[in-house]
């Protein structure tokens, strides 16, 4: 998970925190949550300027700091429990229901016994506010993939699949041969072995844009093994370039999509970011979408590949203005 992703989590958690602990120790506090000293006090700082909108300073959370204690004087409402989205209680389910159907899990009454807490409690979720990036037409189409994953691994049989690469931004055709289901972070994955490239990959099943269950049976070879996901999908590889990114505050989506360090924040809500990438013309695409609300700090080579695709494209309009000018 990304800096900023798990920051959020943090700030909702440390007011009702600090109201149950009138009094404690930032180092304290900070090892309870698993961050130094410093870390939390940026986050006690940002709280600081938190609070009911449309009204004063004086309805903004309030701290009040002796020595080395940290005591909440106004919590601005965030006593309240937290509860779950109509959305959020939905892509759980979704996520559980299929981890109580992947073979091999160890506990799997647990599992049915979170789903029927969680479905009993999801008739007083409250609406889902806004759905960024088209999050119901993901997970309804996620939830359909899986099912036909799930009943393919059960019947042991081979899949051909039309799948997006976002990296290339490419679509390929691809048969595999299915291995596991896995969850990783809420998102779902096939793990399989891809019979075009002759290697183990993982498919995000969001990106599956056709399937079909197959009637040969799925048949990795015997020296196919499991990927390594105890420190997540995305690893650090030794042929991989890193970019150092600006984010204007209408782009720091990214930091929460993309695997990538938070670095800093910086003025005007901006943040500046370190970002792993394999394939150059695809980090020119993604930095050219964000219109302006990104800048590359480094290395040299990308930014001028920038500029080179952004004055191309200028000239081509200005071309094309040209021609429906006479």
């Amino acid at each position: 998970m990304s800096a900023s992703g798990e920051r959020m989590p943090r700030l909702l958690a440390l007011v009702p925190y600090l109201l149950a602990r009138p009094g404690i120790r930032i180092d304290e506090a900070a090892q309870d949550f698993d961050v130094t000293p410093r870390q939390l006090r940026k986050d006690l700082e940002l709280l600081w300027m938190c609070g009911l909108p449309g009204y004063g300073p004086g309805d903004l959370i309030d701290l009040s700091f002796e020595g080395d204690t940290i005591v909440v004087t106004h919590d601005a409402g965030m006593s309240r429990p937290l509860r779950l989205t109509g959305g959020e209680a939905t892509a759980l389910l979704v996520a559980l229901r299929a981890l109580a159907e992947t073979p091999g899990v160890a506990d799997g009454d647990a599992v049915r016994r979170a789903i029927a807490k969680i479905e009993d409690a999801a008739g007083q979720a409250r609406p889902a506010g806004v759905v960024v990036g088209g999050g119901v037409r993901e997970g309804a189409r996620a939830a359909r993939t899986r099912e036909t994953v799930s009943g393919a691994l059960q019947d042991g049989r081979a899949l051909r699949m039309r799948y997006y690469t976002a990296s290339r931004d490419q679509i390929t055709e691809r048969t595999v041969d299915p291995m596991r289901l896995v969850i990783v972070q809420g998102v779902g994955y096939l793990e399989a072995w891809c019979r075009r490239v002759e290697g183990v990959r993982l498919f995000r099943l969001d990106r599956v844009d056709a399937l079909t269950v197959l009637a040969e049976p799925a048949a990795p070879p015997a020296h196919a093994r499991p990927t390594d996901l105890s420190d997540g999908v995305f690893s650090a590889r030794p042929d991989q370039r890193v970019a150092h990114l600006v984010l204007d505050p209408d782009a720091r989506w990214v930091a929460e999509y993309y695997p990538c360090e938070e670095l800093a924040e910086l003025d005007g809500g901006r943040l500046r970011i370190a970002m792993r990438y394999s394939d150059e013309p695809w980090m020119v695409r993604l930095v050219l979408s964000l219109g302006g609300d990104a800048q590359v700090e480094s290395p040299a080579t990308l930014a001028e590949a920038v500029g080179r695709r952004a004055a191309d494209a200028v000239a081509r309009a200005r071309h094309l203005m040209s021609i429906s000018d006479r």
